[in-house]
């Protein structure tokens, strides 16, 4: 993008916390039926355009191959699931979506893209925080999907909105690159 920081030595640990925060924020998103699979397909397919144009082709295939993958899984992790993707797969997923951040140098621009991870992971964080802190809950259950779970919200109509969530993150993130790139920011 069109700002740089040399962090030296403490780049490393921006590393490391992206990777074990992705890692850990895309497996708290598994909890409902096809929520982190299709998040992720829709971070995987930001990042294939964030790929494309840097030019780094080779991690574009990796991201559409990501993207093709959660969709075909999808078809079977939808509600009613058939398929469970467990932490592994949920682990795996965040680890994949960190590495080509980290790969593009693209860390900060993670955090739009992958908007939705990082709101549930933000409200575990202040559901806990707030528990130990003061006795009482901020949400009526963490992460936040279930809060809306419980809010009467069907399974289906949150991993839906959650989705939509999601795409719109993905391209406030692809127009703050392009502006970027262009000298708009």
């Amino acid at each position: 993008m069109g700002i740089n920081f040399d962090l030296g030595p403490l780049y490393y640990v921006l590393i490391f916390l992206v990777l074990v925060g992705t890692t850990n924020a895309v497996n708290l998103t598994d909890g409902l039926d096809g929520l982190a699979a299709g998040t992720t397909t829709v971070a995987a397919v930001a990042y294939a355009v964030i790929c494309l144009s840097f030019g780094k082709y080779e991690l574009a295939i990796f991201c559409v191959a990501l993207a093709g993958a959660t969709l075909g899984f999808l078809r079977f992790n939808a509600y009613p699931a058939k398929v469970f993707m467990g932490d592994t797969g949920s682990l795996a997923l965040g680890g994949a979506l960190a590495s080509v951040a980290v790969m593009t140098k693209t860390e900060l621009l993670l955090v739009l893209v992958g908007g939705v991870f990082v709101i549930e992971a933000l409200s575990v964080i202040i559901q806990v925080a707030s528990f130990k802190s003061t006795g009482k809950r901020v949400f009526l259950m963490s992460p936040i999907h279930h809060h809306f779970e419980l809010s009467g919200w069907s399974e289906t109509k949150v991993v839906i909105v959650f989705w939509l969530v999601g795409v719109v993150f993905g391209v406030i993130a692809l127009a703050i690159l392009a502006a970027s790139r262009t000298g708009g920011i």
